[in-house]
Parts: C-alpha cells; sequence; structure tokens
C-alpha cells in the first residue's frame, strides 16, 4: 500500500512539473489570447525572453555576428549588429552576467572581421552607430578597448564635415548628400566623449553639429526631424521614427552638459511631435517596414528613454512618454510576438512571417526599457 502511494505521488509531481512546462515560462500572468480581463506583466522575464530568442533564433556563434533573420539568411550588416551590441549591453546592465560580457567582446570581434579586418566603414552612419554602442559598454564595464573602437571611428567620421550646405557630415564617402542619421547621433557621440574626457573641442563638435542639424533638418513650428538634404534641397517627405529619436538624444545630452533649457525644449517639442500621426499609427508607432527600417522604432524607443531618465522634465510629460512606451510595449507582446520563439515583426500589433534582426532589437530594445522603466517605479 506505501508502495501505491509513493507511485500516485510520484506520477502527481512529474504531472505537476509538466503542467509548468506547458506554462507561458515569461510571464506571472495567464497567456495572451487566454480571455483574461487583466494581465500581469512580469518586464523583467519578458526581456529575458527577448534577449534569450536574440540569441537563439540570430546570433551566428561561428561567425560571432548576428545574422540577417531568423529563417537561415545569414548576410552581415554592420549597422544592424551595433545595435545588437547596443541590446547586449541592456541585458547585461539589467543582469550582470558575465557571460552577456564574453558575447559582447566576441560580437566586437566578429564584427571586425566581417568588416574586412577593420571598423571603418563606407557609411558614416554605420560607424556612429558602432561607436554609440562602444561608448556606451566602456561606461558601464571601463574596458578600454571599446572605447579605442569608438575613438577610431570618431576620428573617421570627422572627416564626414565639410562646408558644403553650411556644414553638415555626409551620410557616407561618396558625399552626396547629408542626413540626420549622420549628424544627430554624431553629435551624441561628440557630447559623450567630452563627458568621458572633458575635450574642449568635443563640445564644440558636439554644438555645431546640433546647431546644422536643428537649423537644416528640423522643422522650427512642429519639431518634426526631417531626413536629409542634397543639392536638389530638403527631403521631407521621409517621416522616420528614428531621426526623431536621434534628435531628442543629441537635446538631452547637450541640455545635460550645459544646463540651456533650449536644448530640453527641443527634445520635448520633437518627442511631442513623435506622438502624433505622422509617426504613429492609433497609439502605436507606425509599422515602417522590414530591412533597415524595422530598426527605426527602436531607436526612437532608446532616446526616448533618455529623455524620460536624464531629461530633468516634469512629472506629467514623463508620465506621458512612459505611458506611450507602455501601451507599445503591451501591445506588442499580447498582439504581435510570434511564440513559442518569441519573435518581433515590424508591425507591433500584429503578428509576421520572417523576422529580420532589425524588427527583433526594435522589439528587444522596447521590452529592456519596459524593464527598466518598471525598475524605477516608473511604470506598472
Amino acid at each position: 500500500m506505501l508502495k501505491i502511494i509513493k507511485n500516485i505521488a510520484a506520477l502527481v509531481l512529474i504531472a505537476t512539473s509538466f503542467a509548468g512546462c506547458l506554462k507561458e515560462p515569461v510571464d506571472d500572468g495567464p497567456g495572451p489570447g487566454a480571455g483574461k480581463k487583466t494581465y500581469v506583466f512580469n518586464w523583467p522575464s519578458i526581456a529575458d525572453s527577448s534577449y534569450n530568442s536574440l540569441i537563439a533564433n540570430f546570433y551566428n556563434a561561428s561567425g560571432k555576428y548576428f545574422n540577417e533573420n531568423h529563417s537561415g539568411a545569414n548576410t552581415f550588416h554592420y549597422w544592424r549588429n551595433a545595435h545588437a551590441l547596443d541590446v547586449l549591453l541592456d541585458a547585461y546592465i539589467r543582469k550582470n552576467d558575465p557571460q552577456i560580457k564574453a558575447r559582447m567582446d566576441d560580437l566586437l570581434d566578429g564584427m571586425k572581421t566581417r568588416n574586412g579586418n577593420t571598423y571603418i566603414n563606407h557609411f558614416y552612419d554605420d560607424m556612429e552607430w558602432m561607436a554609440l554602442a562602444c561608448i556606451r559598454v566602456f561606461e558601464v564595464t571601463g574596458d578600454a578597448k571599446y572605447k579605442t573602437v569608438a575613438e577610431t571611428l570618431w576620428n573617421d567620421i570627422k572627416g564626414g564635415w565639410d562646408d558644403t550646405w553650411g556644414g553638415g557630415i555626409y551620410w557616407n564617402k561618396e558625399r552626396k548628400n547629408k542626413n540626420t542619421p549622420a549628424n544627430a547621433p554624431a553629435g551624441i557621440i561628440a557630447a559623450r566623449l567630452y563627458l568621458l574626457d572633458h575635450r574642449p573641442e568635443d563640445l564644440d563638435w558636439a554644438r555645431k553639429i546640433y546647431l546644422w542639424q536643428k537649423n537644416n533638418l528640423v522643422d522650427p513650428v512642429t519639431g518634426l526631424v526631417w531626413d536629409g538634404l542634397d543639392g536638389t534641397g530638403t527631403n521631407k517627405n521621409w517621416k522616420f521614427t528614428y531621426n526623431q529619436g536621434v534628435f531628442i538624444g543629441a537635446a538631452v545630452e547637450l541640455y545635460k552638459i550645459t544646463g540651456e533649457q533650449v536644448y530640453l525644449n527641443d527634445a520635448l517639442k520633437t518627442a511631442n511631435n513623435s506622438l502624433t500621426g505622422d509617426l504613429t499609427q492609433g497609439n502605436l508607432m507606425k509599422d515602417e517596414g522590414a530591412g533597415d527600417g524595422g530598426l527605426f522604432k527602436g531607436i526612437l524607443v532608446r532616446y526616448m528613454m533618455l529623455l524620460i531618465t536624464d531629461g530633468n522634465i516634469s512629472t506629467s510629460d514623463a508620465g506621458k512618454f512612459v505611458r506611450f512606451l507602455q501601451v507599445n510595449a503591451e501591445t506588442l507582446w499580447l498582439q504581435a510576438t510570434v511564440r513559442p520563439q518569441v519573435l518581433f515583426g515590424s508591425k507591433w500589433s500584429a503578428t509576421g512571417s520572417t523576422v529580420d534582426l532589425s524588427t527583433q532589437l526594435s522589439g528587444c530594445m522596447l521590452m529592456e526599457a519596459a524593464a527598466e522603466l518598471k525598475s524605477r517605479d516608473l511604470m506598472e
């Protein structure tokens, strides 16, 4: 009889364990679509699931870089991998896991190898994304090799400036057009290097890049950040989320250094405009497609977060932007996450099929932002 009781207990234990395996492993609440009126979001666990999916579905261990998509395309994209380094750092900050630091080091090596044994690239904006990621890694870890890479890139990037159209940095080394992605991130680099080393020339660069960007590629009325200009004029038709993000970031960084209110006012104007119909669909950041466009929303998320955390803005303004990010994160998680893989497509209100690294990174940035806001008690 005792043996039978023990066998029954063992079966119950196995059944309970199996049921636990079936339960969605990333939340405290019921799974999406369970018909419940409330859902308990465990944002750190969701961020963990997002990070684990990035590694499981996109990381090319032999090449030490991230593949183009989760379905077998293994093309290397420099700028997308630069943002992957940023996302790895987000996870490292949250978890303090030495394995993540080791993967960052591998990615740093892999990117150099895949880029022809150099970090210097044809595109100034691509190098800028990499420099920004490396500066962040150095700030967090103190690992000097990342700062060396950032400074090497910065020295090359500065060569992209000339007096054509009153200044500005070219998009690439063909030197035919100048755009926001090549200028606003450069301003952020200059400001952050100034905060590290207090070299006056870096602050001079940050100011002059910002002034050129504002005078040439920002609507003075609405704060909408235009994409670029060339010999035919200014392109005001491309209204991309990431352009808004990097201008917000450049403004916040200069406000942190100078305390000048004009920079914060600029950031707020552009951030408020980012909540409007040009850049949203409903209350969500708009679908900008796969490929390169899939990364755009994540960049706006990153720098809207910077405005919330470092911008010294009012409680009401911060709350507005927090709620916007929360709605985006909750909708993406409940309506547009492919399970069980935890994949994020380009539209944050519906699932897709093949998922690019770019769209996965944007989703990861959003989930990491939600986890950080939760840790600061700024979000439910």
